[in-house]
């Protein structure tokens, strides 16, 4: 079954996102944090937008003057070229293709001119109206976890194109999800004695208790980043555990806003 379809209809010029952190306590006794931002879906605007230089989301978010941002999707070094499919304004932006057969699998937000879903994308037409940005795997579908270990998205498979198998272990994270009513971003920290991380699994069952119907994964590791009210709210960190206090340079972002 495809996941639904949530109607984005009149501003309301008075929404603004709440933002909730919450320590969630992990099957082994391990705690991170979870950052979710809940934005109603009435009057909301949200773009994908292709940074013009590897820049950190909090800083671009400053220079551009945007209020609220979550990062986008993947992306290749050493100059940043986004990694999987992005169209803005129905038109195709230039990127690295995943690898074939992982393509068509692969979960995307797409926002059309007055709806937007959360699919695998051979559940949209070739070319959409709109924007539309891949990242995955699809973590909540139809109100439930969308994880299967089946390794159908080709994360394991096609793990070449990555600095590792992101569906392995637990990780600093980023998701975008929808629920009757609102749109959530959230992130994760982790790679900290006190920020286990959350593994996809973990992730999905998280958004799901939050409410949402469909979810799915973004960027994550040291390039996870939510910025709400011009201010990073999540800690990411290196590999290595090194806070990075601004983030790490990333490709993309989906811009959420309101009109006043």
């Amino acid at each position: 079954m495809r996941a639904p379809h949530y109607a984005m209809t009149r501003p309301a010029p008075d929404a603004c996102p709440s933002v909730v952190r919450m320590r969630p306590h992990l099957a082994d006794g391990a705690q991170t944090t979870v950052y979710a931002a809940a934005f109603p879906l009435t009057g909301l605007r949200v773009q994908a937008r292709r940074l013009d230089k590897p820049e950190t989301l909090v800083r671009w978010c400053r220079s551009v003057d945007v209020a609220h941002a979550i990062v986008g999707g993947f992306f290749v070094r050493p100059h940043n070229a986004p990694l999987g499919e992005l169209r803005i304004d129905g038109t195709a932006v230039e990127h690295v293709p995943f690898t074939a057969p992982w393509g068509a699998n692969r979960a995307c937000v797409h926002i059309g001119e007055d709806r937007m879903s959360i699919v695998r994308r051979h559940d949209l037409p070739e070319s959409p109206d709109g924007d539309l940005l891949q990242a995955g795997p699809l973590l909540v579908r139809d109100g439930l976890s969308a994880i299967t270990h089946t390794d159908d998205e080709g994360f394991t498979a096609g793990a070449d194109q990555f600095d590792s198998d992101i569906s392995a272990g637990r990780h600093p994270r980023s998701a975008l999800a929808l629920t009757d009513t609102h749109l959530l971003a959230v992130t994760c920290d982790g790679r900290h004695w006190d920020e286990a991380g959350l593994t996809l699994d973990e992730l999905a069952d998280e958004l799901v208790a939050l409410g949402a119907h469909s979810a799915m994964n973004l960027d994550g590791g040291g390039s996870t980043a939510l910025v709400c009210h011009g201010a990073l709210v999540n800690r990411p960190r290196e590999q290595h555990g090194i806070e990075l206090p601004d983030g790490r340079p990333i490709s993309t972002a989906l811009v959420l806003s309101y009109e006043s």
